[in-house]
């Protein structure tokens, strides 16, 4: 089927507006997030919403949803301007929203899940929600079993079910946030079918993405935002006109303005949704390398949001890049933790240059040369009412010559501040300024610095490009390149699929907790073939 079918308008139907913004804006404290922002959702049409993080997408998205309230501007259903107070509010006026990570009960079934917003009509009617469940399922074209335990299915299944729970209300607009970011290529290409399923049915559906490619493929219509206001909107008739090169420079001229000079052909191939698989990858050569990380048989245990691991082997080679991919929440954090010292060993055991640390603390391990870039960035990364100088040698309270007679040695301190602010291009006012007023991107900066720094030899990288604007995620992504190119050992974990196999020599896949298999990045079609591990098949399994 081509673009045309694809994007061909549902008869009769086309040219209602089921929602129109107009004028909206929100302002938060020094930030202006939506400004005269004002749009329309038709009818059986996919509108894509795209730009930069902190281009204003998740606010617009969340005031739609009635999580926040517009300062300006009004929102109107159906041609009637309406006051969306509280998401029950949205949902009673047909909005629903699939947010990027999962909102499901592990413990529950597929029904229970489902059948949770239904908690008013007590008791609960089982039979009316099998049958819901069934015209649900029928509209979405997938087979989804009402007792499975929503815990044991993959992303791709648990993103159907969310669909299908933000549809249980009888939705008209359904809003999609960043879906196919964690989606192996079997579920992206099942969810694009179900789109266009929901389209053929009457469903508007925003779309929101940051993928060019993405956004053509899918995409009626573009709406771009830059800086909190509307950068461009491509009808269905303009869109149609371009071929996928066309809408592309389109897009990014949209997105950067001024500034379209100064993106990079990586930039725009990340943009693009691209990936280098294979092309600067030699998997062989990383493995005569010595190996400089070890784990033999480890097990720890579970945190309070995730579960722990269990008989985990894993080496990581000097100059290599070692992705781990996998549901988010399947032991990521206790892979992450145990390496880094923060939490315990039960069994087996931790090597580094072979020698075994398992008993050795944090700091033991970081006088090693043993890092760890952590994915909670604004609390366990750094302290918010500390400075950025002292944030930058946090991990070095106490050592020469930033300590000196148990005090701060200032000077050094303040050198060593001035060298890494310029190196890593960390954007703050001065190095006295409290980290914790920084952007984001900026404090993530912060943390690259300082456990980059001072010859480290195994860096372990949390979902390190998480909530970044582009510019910040190419520098990143440059660092941990450049990192294992100077003969470092990197573990990156990831729940970008895209990032780990651009990023990674070769790629391990952890569900519940365990290692099931391993990926040589030396071919196109590693994504697939991850895509298999997660799924534990050569294609996404049946919810049935």
């Amino acid at each position: 089927m081509n673009r045309a079918d694809l994007h061909a308008p549902v008869e009769g139907a086309q040219n209602e507006v089921l929602v129109r913004l107009e004028g909206i804006g929100k302002v938060f404290p020094g930030v202006v997030a939506n400004d005269d922002i004002s749009l329309e959702v038709r009818r059986g049409q996919v509108h894509c919403l795209l730009g930069e993080n902190g281009a204003g997408k998740s606010t617009l998205i969340s005031i739609l949803a009635g999580m926040q309230q517009p300062d300006s501007g009004h929102i109107e259903i159906n041609g009637a301007r309406v006051a969306i107070s509280s998401p029950r509010v949205a949902m009673d006026h047909g909005i629903g929203v699939v947010y990027q990570h999962t909102t499901l009960i592990p413990t529950l079934t597929v029904l229970e899940n489902l059948m949770l917003g239904d908690t008013g009509r007590l008791p609960l009617d089982r039979k009316g929600a099998m049958k819901r469940l069934k015209e649900v399922s029928a509209k979405l074209g997938a087979d989804i079993n009402p007792n499975a335990l929503a815990g044991d299915l993959g992303l791709g299944q648990q993103q159907q079910v969310e669909i299908a729970k933000a549809m249980w209300q009888g939705s008209k607009v359904l809003i999609l946030d960043e879906p196919t970011s964690m989606l192996t290529p079997q579920a992206i290409a099942e969810l694009e079918e179900s789109v266009n399923r929901l389209k053929a049915e009457g469903l508007a559906v925003i779309f929101i993405t940051h993928k060019l490619r993405e956004a053509y493929a899918i995409g009626d219509c573009v709406t771009v935002l830059r800086g909190g206001r509307m950068a461009a909107y491509i009808s269905p008739e303009e869109l149609s006109q371009y071929d996928e090169e066309a809408a592309k420079k389109r897009i990014l001229e949209a997105m950067f303005g001024d500034d379209i000079d100064n993106v990079s052909a990586d930039q725009a191939e990340e943009l693009a949704g691209a990936t280098r698989a294979g092309q600067d990858h030699d998997a062989d050569a990383a493995a005569s390398r010595p190996v400089v990380l070890e784990l033999r048989g480890v097990s720890s245990h579970a945190g309070r949001m995730e579960i722990g691991i269990e008989d985990v082997s894993i080496a990581v080679h000097a100059g290599e890049v070692l992705g781990i991919a996998g549901i988010d929440g399947h032991g990521q954090s206790a892979l992450a933790e145990t390496i880094a010292g923060q939490r315990s060993a039960q069994k087996g055991a931790v090597l580094f240059e072979g020698r075994e640390v398992t008993k050795l603390g944090v700091r033991a391990r970081q006088r090693l040369g043993l890092r760890y870039v952590t994915d909670d960035r604004l609390h366990e990364g750094i302290v918010g009412d500390l400075s950025v100088a002292v944030n930058l040698v946090l991990k070095r309270i106490g050592q020469a010559p930033f300590w000196k007679r148990g005090q701060i040695n200032r000077s050094a301190v303040q050198a060593e501040a001035a060298e890494r602010i310029a190196e890593y291009e960390i954007r703050t006012p001065g190095a006295d300024t409290r980290a914790g007023t920084l952007s984001g991107g900026n404090i993530q900066k912060i943390l690259l610095a300082r456990e980059l720094s001072h010859d480290p030899k195994v860096v372990v990288f949390h979902k390190p490009t998480y909530g970044l604007d582009l510019k910040t995620v190419h520098r990143v992504r440059e660092a941990v390149r450049r990192f294992a190119a100077e003969g470092g050992a990197a573990l990156l974990i990831s729940t970008d699929l895209d990032e780990l196999v651009e990023l990674s020599d070769r790629i391990a896949v952890i569900s519940k907790g365990r290692i099931v298999g391993e990926v040589a990045n030396d071919s196109s079609g590693t994504s697939e073939r991850v895509g298999e591990l997660m799924t534990g098949s050569t294609r996404e399994p049946s919810l049935a």
